[in-house]
């Protein structure tokens, strides 16, 4: 039917992304996207399109080369020799460098920043389209747990995957209307145990492999050290509650974001949350819960996925990955911007993460921007 190149992160997702599109009669190009680890060789392309833009590390068929030694790499190889698909590993480090270097920017500014999104705009649904054209393909696919749905010849929509607890399309919102049309995202209809069944059927390893539940570039969860070792400045200062009051010092802000409780190392007796972070003073306000609560936001780098709304209308907001959305007047700003009024208080509203507007059932992404 149709050529796909398909982002093979050797997970169960992607893997059995990659069966049920052959099974949709596609011919599907794996790859995988090599970044935080340097390639030894970069050597073979696809095509002498592809080649001037994203370097590819050659994938022999006897896999004796050891630039894709990481476990990942492997699994998703294994994979796409079970499937007969041909697979490749990318050298994106050159291009995952700006992430890392937004990720360390935004902790030292007192932000919040969402990797994760930025990687889908810029790489899985931003390169891989150079790339796909490159090779003359048709479309981008990917494992996220989000459908594509295209009505009466509409132009497409993103919607939350069928599996709620597994729906990704937050992390969606950032990628060019235009590049609807041409991506894929096979799990989206199923639930996460029907997608590891099917590759137990298959016989995949990767069926019982566990999710992904770290920043990929962060070793071990520790993102203040990350930023640390990457940022001279220092960031230490004093933790005090909103009257100026002194209870602790901390070595960074960087290890803080609005909402945290956990790590604060101070003794209040009672539950303290983090409730702003200062960049200039280095202070990390705290306070109670109740504190933290907001009924209101901006947002800036607006990305919409419908026709730009001029008038205010009524949506359903969510101001974290993990978090629920809840019912709240949307008004368009000018210079890219919105506002957000929400019918009820919501807490750990942080600047630098992502507000993705749903409709009013909760199902479809409009479009997001990032918290002011």
């Amino acid at each position: 039917m149709a050529r796909v190149v398909l982002a093979m992160s050797g997970g169960v997702d992607s893997s059995t992304s990659a069966w049920l599109l052959k099974e949709q009669g596609h011919e599907v190009v794996g790859v995988f996207m090599r970044h935080h680890e340097p390639a030894a060789t970069t050597c073979n392309t696809a095509g002498k399109n592809a080649a001037s833009l994203l370097p590819i590390v050659d994938s022999r068929a006897d896999h004796k080369q050891g630039c894709c030694s990481a476990t990942d790499a492997d699994d998703g190889r294994r994979v796409a020799d079970r499937l007969q698909i041909p697979f490749y590993a990318l050298d994106l480090q050159e291009d995952f460098d700006r992430i890392i270097d937004y990720f360390v920017d935004e902790y030292t500014a007192g932000r919040t920043p969402n990797p994760c999104v930025m990687c889908n705009n810029w790489l899985k649904f931003g390169r891989l389209f150079d790339y796909a054209d490159g090779i003359g393909a048709d479309f981008v696919a990917t494992g996220h747990y989000a459908q594509m749905i295209a009505r009466d010849g509409e132009r497409p929509a993103l919607l939350r995957g069928r599996d709620a607890t597994k729906d990704q399309s937050y992390v969606l919102f950032g990628v060019e209307r235009e590049r609807l049309a041409r991506m894929l995202l096979p799990v989206g209809g199923y639930l996460k145990p029907e997608i590891r069944s099917i590759a137990g059927d298959l016989g995949l390893r990767v069926a019982d492999k566990k999710d992904s539940q770290e920043i990929c570039f962060v070793a071990g969860g520790k993102h203040d050290e990350f930023v640390r070792a990457r940022n001279a400045t220092d960031t230490s200062g004093q933790i005090v509650l909103a009257d100026g009051e002194v209870v602790g010092q901390h070595p960074g802000i960087e290890g803080f974001t609005i909402g945290q409780r956990k790590g604060l190392n101070v003794a209040m007796g009672d539950r303290y949350f983090v409730l702003r972070i200062e960049p200039l003073t280095r202070r990390v306000v705290i306070g109670p819960r109740e504190a933290l609560a907001r009924l209101e936001l901006t947002a800036d780098r607006v990305n919409w996925l419908i026709d730009s709304p001029t008038a205010p209308f009524r949506g359903q907001a969510q101001i974290r990955y993990n978090s629920v959305a809840a019912p709240a007047l949307i008004e368009p700003l000018a210079d890219n911007r919105f506002h957000v009024l929400f019918d009820e208080p919501r807490h750990g509203v942080a600047p630098g993460q992502a507000v993705v507007i749903y409709d009013e059932a909760n199902e479809r992404v409009l479009g997001g921007g990032w918290i002011e």
